[in-house]
């Protein structure tokens, strides 16, 4: 007999959701995560696109969901998972922490991603040092200094706008234009201590000992020059954080589990959800959908199963 009805790996919005749903249809729930509950949302000072939340801090929104779901019983526990087995009417879930394993009926895949890297001149010098992806995490050492945000997604924007209230100066660096959504866009240009090089790429990031600046290239006019500053925050994208899940073969070739309309995955009683699959708009509230839908579709399965 399996451990758990569903196991869901992740505990982001996607998981949250899906533990609340699952518990709410009455299965025995496991939610495994390696870091604290809430996943990318906790490093976003804030989220204004959540229907019904207005502006709300993403630890605030993070603590809600968590709460959500002890309030109907889910089980979490802190495990690194490293593999997964189809066993068939069981799923195997082998982990790192005392080579620890759980069985389960089902499981939901909702690992999110991981920061992008640019690949740039000197990078891997700075990383932790100069280098961060998270404003709301290395931000309060920038008050008064000059700070580079590399990207202008969402995030870039919205973290640039956050940092600007009380940095020095705040120089945005974008490949080609702002994507972000035009509301976050304008309340980006409208702060006196920002500029913005669109039609940029970054070439080095420079230094002695230290971060000291960073290097680019218009793409217009091939000029090269250098932006002085003593912090640096890179949005350009994420990479699916599902090596774990490569031997199940459910990854297309760029990582992200491949689902239907359903959550299903290729292999039976395995489901996929939030940021980590196949999909073309990775927001929270999209997110916090797939996770429904996810342990709908799971909850049905072990019905059946059953």
């Amino acid at each position: 007999m399996a451990d758990y009805d569903l196991i869901i790996i992740g505990s982001g919005p996607a998981g949250m959701t899906a533990a609340v749903y699952g518990a709410r249809a009455n299965l025995s729930v496991l939610m495994l995560d390696r870091l604290a509950p809430g996943g990318k949302i906790i490093n976003t000072s804030e989220i204004q696109n959540y229907t019904g939340m207005g502006t709300v801090e993403g630890t605030d929104l993070a603590i809600r969901m968590f709460q959500h779901t002890q309030e109907l019983n889910v089980e979490f526990d802190y495990r690194t998972v490293l593999k997964i087995q189809d066993m068939g009417k069981e799923k195997l879930v082998i982990c790192q922490e005392e080579d620890k394993t759980y069985t389960a009926h089902a499981v939901i895949l909702s690992t999110g991603t991981s920061p992008r890297m640019l690949g740039a001149e000197g990078e891997e010098r700075y990383v932790g040092n100069g280098i961060s992806w998270c404003a709301i995490c290395d931000g309060a050492g920038c008050r008064d200094k000059d700070v580079v945000v590399i990207g202008g997604g969402n995030s870039a924007v919205e973290e640039a706008v956050y940092l600007a209230g009380f940095a020095k100066s705040v120089t945005v660096v974008v490949r080609s234009r702002l994507s972000a959504d035009p509301i976050a866009c304008d309340k980006l240009l409208s702060q006196k201590n920002v500029k913005l090089y669109a039609g940029h790429d970054v070439l080095e990031f420079c230094g002695e000992k230290k971060l000291e600046g960073v290097r680019l290239r218009s793409k217009e006019t091939k000029e090269d020059f250098r932006v002085n500053c003593e912090q640096v925050f890179e949005y350009i994208g994420q990479i699916p954080a599902t090596d774990c899940f490569r031997e199940l073969g459910v990854l297309d070739e760029k990582g992200y589990v491949e689902i239907n309309e359903r959550m299903e995955t290729a292999v039976s009683g395995i489901f996929g959800a939030g940021d980590c699959i196949t999909k073309n708009l990775r927001q929270v509230i999209t997110a916090c959908a797939d996770g429904a839908i996810a342990a709908q579709s799971a909850a049905h399965y072990i019905q059946n199963l059953k």
